[in-house]
């Protein structure tokens, strides 16, 4: 059933994914219109009306700050730490193997932010969580990067744990839970990005986890003057990221896969 969901949700997200999909409907109505059909101002309209919306209004960061203003961190931090989740998605398995160094993305602060929490916390275990999210696997894995990554950045081998075959959140949290059998009373820190936190909480305390969130790679702020601050094509990659929280803690929710729909502090 796992693995059906799996390949089920990655096939309706390639396929409703907004920005993709209001290009296709006002390319469908545009095509429309020119063979003299009147109701393809409809579908042009919706799919120029996304992207007209998130060049004029502040739609990405009215999407996002909810999610980035729902956890912050523990203050004053934690005086000890047994260990340190870090997830997946701020590595490209592929760009990677294709050029030889580890490649990271947008979401680079969730790799960064470990460095720091281990000098921080010497005696915390680090623990790597992430797979590879292919329909087809075989490729290489988030975790074959940031082994090379963390090696690279002077990290201990024996502080590292590296969790390989998670796909999604909630494999993040059920399978790094059964990695380090984490004891009662120890204080676990879960980093990953501020707009990812609210569904990745959530699947941590459905997996019987209470960690502490120590959100990163915040995007955006509540001064409107940041709000345009971003060109118009990162807007639109922040809108569609924002609206993939949104589906991702319905869907979970109604899975069962988190403890609430908008899980909270």
């Amino acid at each position: 059933m796992d693995d059906f969901l799996f390949v089920a949700s990655k096939l309706f997200w390639s396929v409703v994914r907004p920005n993709t999909l209001a290009l296709v409907l006002a390319v469908l109505g545009a095509a429309l219109l020119w063979h003299g059909r009147r109701f393809g101002r409809w579908p042009l309209a919706l799919g120029l009306g996304w992207y007209v919306a998130v060049f004029v209004l502040p739609v990405s960061a009215l999407l996002t700050l909810p999610l980035e203003d729902r956890f912050a961190r523990a203050a004053p931090p934690p005086e000890q730490v047994a260990g340190v989740v870090v997830l997946g998605g701020a590595v490209e398995q592929q760009l990677t193997e294709a050029r030889g160094i580890p490649a990271l993305n947008g979401a680079a602060e969730r790799m960064t932010e470990a460095v720091a929490l281990a000098r921080r916390y010497p005696e915390a275990r680090i623990v790597f969580t992430g797979g590879s999210s292919a329909i087809v696997p075989g490729g290489p894995t988030e975790a074959d990067t940031a082994r090379r990554l963390f090696a690279d950045l002077g990290l201990p081998p024996e502080r590292l744990v590296f969790e390989d075959e998670s796909r999604n959140t909630w494999e993040n949290a059920v399978l790094t839970r059964r990695a380090v059998e984490p004891k009662p009373g120890e204080t676990w820190l879960l980093v990953t990005s501020a707009s990812h936190m609210p569904r990745s909480m959530g699947c941590f305390r459905q997996a019987g986890w209470q960690v502490l969130p120590w959100p990163v790679n915040y995007t955006t702020a509540r001064d409107p003057a940041l709000w345009w601050q971003w060109p118009f094509p990162t807007r639109l990659n922040q809108a569609e990221w924002a609206l993939r929280e949104w589906v991702g803690l319905v869907a979970y929710r109604l899975m069962g896969r988190t403890d609430a729909l908008f899980p909270a502090p």
